[in-house]
């Protein structure tokens, strides 16, 4: 990466070329001819820091920025809510990477020290005690406010932190200022620390640059899951739930401009967990095709709601709570399309195949009460169109001769439409102990033909 025409970071294969960090453009291509030279961007490198600050914030809501591109985020409340310290940790890091980035995670008593830690060595340092064994192998020049003095600590054989630690306080702080001393204090918890924390913005609608035109809904994922990783830390710390977003999909912009591909996503049951709402923006992006190359992506929350609290019961509900119920119907939505799912809405009609009525899950048709007498059967699966069984011995057959196992409903409906029906309902069952729901025809004395008989149902 270039920054003022030097470089200022580089890979292990320039390394090897004798590429080194300070050196001007010209002279690393004349090292490495095929060098990638990459010009720095600070806007976009704020901007993505930003991004990942209010990522974290599902973690805790006390997030802040530090210099040197490091996110300090308070987590000692969080550890026990995320099961424990290396679930929180590995939950960190996947959502670093998926903002594209590397991570060098640390975790100490104080930001302080985990500035220092993250900076260099890394690792997990949980007491004051260890914090002053880690600093015996930081590097004293990590601690920006020493680095002016370079020469002088040089000169004194100081290496490490701890090695500053050491040096007489007077004379520190007569040659470097209070503030070394104040921020060495700071970091074993001498001194209090004061952070200003992230503040949310009151609404959430955030646009990122792709770094090249992007032809395939699939790669638009992996951009659409770090804007999604947003929208959840900014949901967590504004403690809500979203129930509605849209993700725009901008495209090529001038004389051909395209107006942006919307992606609308609404869900049954407002959430704010990433991994659903992750799952259902990929089943939706599936199901897209693209008008144009995109270059561009915008999401924004359209409606919120305040979030409910986990329950606290100490049984958990069998089968799921209503929430897991309302999120694999979303992602069935998103999956098969809104036609495709179905949901009851009885009419009420004695007539089972009038009264048996499905519409879309989303639809908002009012749902009757069939008019059903209290305790007769039901099937599960009413057969589209009945079909006629045959007869032996006087006995209908299906695979088996049916045996009758219950009292006989009559139904006669339908003189209000012209549809009339006059049948008699068994529940039957066969050899193998599956039960079936049939009806008889019931015939006039006039009518020649004999009664038949009809499968119309299927128990579970």
């Amino acid at each position: 990466m270039i920054d003022k025409g030097r470089v200022l970071d580089l890979d292990d294969t320039a390394r090897m070329l004798g590429v080194v960090a300070g050196m001007r453009r010209g002279g690393v291509l004349t090292l490495a001819p095929n060098a990638v030279v990459h010009d720095r961007d600070t806007g976009r490198e704020a901007e993505l820091l930003r991004g990942l600050a209010i990522a974290m914030m599902q973690f805790t809501p006390c997030v802040t920025i530090a210099d040197e591109a490091i996110v300090l985020a308070e987590v000692s409340a969080s550890m026990r809510l995320f099961g424990g310290l290396r679930k929180l940790r590995r939950r960190a890091r996947e959502a670093v990477v998926a903002f594209g980035l590397t991570v060098q995670l640390s975790l100490a008593p104080t930001g302080e020290a985990a500035w220092l830690l993250a900076r260099s060595i890394g690792g997990v340092a949980l007491s004051r005690r260890s914090v002053e064994r880690a600093f015996q192998r930081v590097n004293v020049l990590t601690l920006p406010l020493a680095r002016r003095h370079a020469e002088w600590f040089d000169g004194l054989g100081c290496e490490t932190i701890e090695d500053l630690r050491r040096l007489p306080r007077a004379g520190l702080k007569k040659r470097c200022g209070p503030a070394l001393l104040d921020a060495l204090d700071c970091a074993v918890g001498v001194a209090p620390e004061a952070h200003r924390w992230l503040e949310m913005p009151p609404s959430f609608d955030t646009r990122i640059e792709l770094p090249s035109r992007v032809e395939h809904v699939e790669a638009v994922l992996f951009a659409a899951r770090r804007l999604t990783l947003q929208m959840t830390g900014w949901l967590a710390a504004q403690r809500l739930a979203v129930a509605r977003y849209t993700l725009s999909l901008e495209h090529e912009r001038g004389r051909t401009a395209i107006a942006p591909t919307a992606v609308e996503v609404a869900l049954a049951e407002p959430t704010w967990h990433e991994e659903h709402l992750v799952r259902l923006l990929k089943e939706r992006l599936t199901r897209v095709e693209l008008a144009a190359p995109v270059v561009a992506l915008r999401l924004e929350v359209k409606d919120v709601r305040q979030a409910e609290a986990s329950s606290d019961s100490l049984f958990p509900e069998p089968g799921g709570s209503p929430q897991d119920h309302a999120r694999l119907i979303e992602l069935l939505v998103a999956r098969l399309g809104a036609d495709n799912v179905l949901r009851p809405s009885p009419v009420a009609d004695f007539r089972p195949e009038v009264a048996a009525q499905w519409v879309p899950v989303g639809s908002d048709a009012p749902s009757a009460r069939a008019d059903v007498p209290p305790g007769l059967p039901r099937p599960t699966w009413l057969l589209d169109e009945p079909i006629q069984l045959i007869m032996r011995g006087h006995r209908p057959l299906y695979g088996t001769p049916l045996r009758m196992v219950s009292p006989g409903e009559r139904i006669e409906c339908g003189w209000q439409d012209g549809h009339i029906v006059t049948r008699d309902y068994f529940v039957a069952e066969a050899e193998n102990h599956l039960h079936y729901w049939i009806y008889r025809e019931r015939v006039g004395s006039r009518d020649e033909r004999a009664p038949r008989w009809f499968l119309h149902g299927l128990f579970g």
